[in-house]
């Protein structure tokens, strides 16, 4: 087993709080724990690609705890389709270069889906990668919770709770969108804690006369308001049949001509789907005769300071990840289990996502206590 003497650690994809105590967690760790040299790529892999970096030491990963965001910044580059000056480039033997050109013994990446996928591509590269789990979606499989995802939930149940005051004043239906483009942990999540009336999400498609059967049920009982949480990634059962069969034309496809068609009607069905949240509360307007408004969380959801949870989160899978190095780990997530942690193949996570399963204690809960799922 080689030893190790310099890391680096980039934080790639969408942004969320906990990324900066992560980064102190794996620096501190990797500097105190076992005297290695550290550096931070800047804005994800592209500052790879471009050979743009940081040195840390125990100055300059102190005070940044508590501080949302990244301080390396991110991006949705990926290796091997990223723009360089103003061209597409496969930058994959770019970012090997540079990895042994500082002299790099590991990599460190921080991040969900993508960040996965692309740390994938440089492990073939002969690159040594260990990544930790980041996404405010949740989505992010064989890992018990992600960073980021408790503090946005706190944010979205807070703006729900927000909600029910100007609802009943008003005798409204009001409706809070919800990150969450195909998992519905976040929406579920908050709606549950927030008590909201319905609750929409990717993994049910919903029927829009349920929820407004739903709602007229409430005011018959005199109740003169209704709170509806929604994914920005729910759909309606006959949008979700045109998902679905698209879907399973590209992967049926063999030919890339195939592939290409049946991406364009995907990306066709994404754009149609843009707004939905707010026809959708047109259509509840039209059914029961009620005045809809719709809040829409968007990024607020991502901002702030991170969460008590998710800074311990954080700090204990980063510096979980400077011993797991130490011990010779390469090719794995450090995921959260129980009170621990563990390693699960980035082969495995890769091209993956962790969905809201119809039989989760979540979903029985919210039926429990009487709310609308839509089906």
């Amino acid at each position: 087993m080689k030893t190790i003497k310099r890391i680096g650690i980039l934080t790639a994809g969408g942004d969320s709080p906990g990324l900066n105590a992560a980064i102190r967690a794996v620096g501190k760790t990797a500097i105190r724990d076992f005297g290695w040299d550290v550096i931070g790529f800047r804005d994800g892999y592209l500052g790879l690609a471009e050979n743009r970096f940081v040195t840390f030491d125990k100055a300059t990963l102190a005070g940044i705890l508590t501080i949302g965001g990244t301080v390396l910044g991110t991006s949705r580059d990926k290796p091997h389709r990223m723009t360089i000056k103003g061209k597409e480039c496969d930058m994959t033997d770019v970012i090997a270069a540079n990895y042994r050109k500082n002299k790099l013994d590991a990599l460190v990446c921080i991040g969900g889906g993508g960040t996965h996928k692309n740390a994938l591509r440089l492990i073939e590269k002969g690159l040594r990668v260990v990544t930790l789990p980041k996404t405010i979606d949740n989505d992010v499989p064989f890992t018990d919770s992600t960073i980021g995802f408790d503090t946005a939930l706190g944010i979205a149940t807070e703006a729900i709770d927000r909600l029910h005051s100007t609802a009943h004043s008003h005798h409204r239906i009001i409706i809070a969108e919800v990150m969450g483009h195909n998992a519905g942990w976040l929406a579920l999540g908050a709606g549950i804690a927030g008590g909201a009336d319905a609750i929409l999400i990717p993994e049910v498609p919903y029927d829009v006369r349920k929820v407004a059967a739903a709602i007229l049920l409430r005011s018959e009982r005199g109740n003169n308001f209704s709170i509806v949480a929604v994914a920005e990634g729910a759909k309606s059962v006959s949008d979700s049949a045109l998902f679905d069969a698209a879907l399973k034309k590209k992967k049926a496809a063999k030919t890339k001509e195939q592939k290409d068609v049946a991406k364009q009607e995907l990306a066709a069905l994404e754009g149609k789907h843009v707004g939905n949240t707010m026809r959708l509360a047109k259509e509840l307007e039209q059914l029961t005769k009620l005045e809809a408004r719709v809040s829409i969380l968007g990024y607020v959801q991502r901002g702030g300071t991170p969460s008590c949870a998710d800074r311990l989160l954080a700090t204990r899978l980063g510096s979980a990840c400077a011993h797991l190095l130490a011990q010779g780990a390469e090719s794995v997530m450090v995921a959260a289990r129980g009170d621990g942690y563990t390693t699960v193949p980035i082969e495995k996570v890769a091209g993956t996502l962790k969905l809201v399963p119809s039989n989760h204690t979540w979903i029985a809960s919210a039926r429990g206590v009487g709310t609308c799922l839509g089906d």
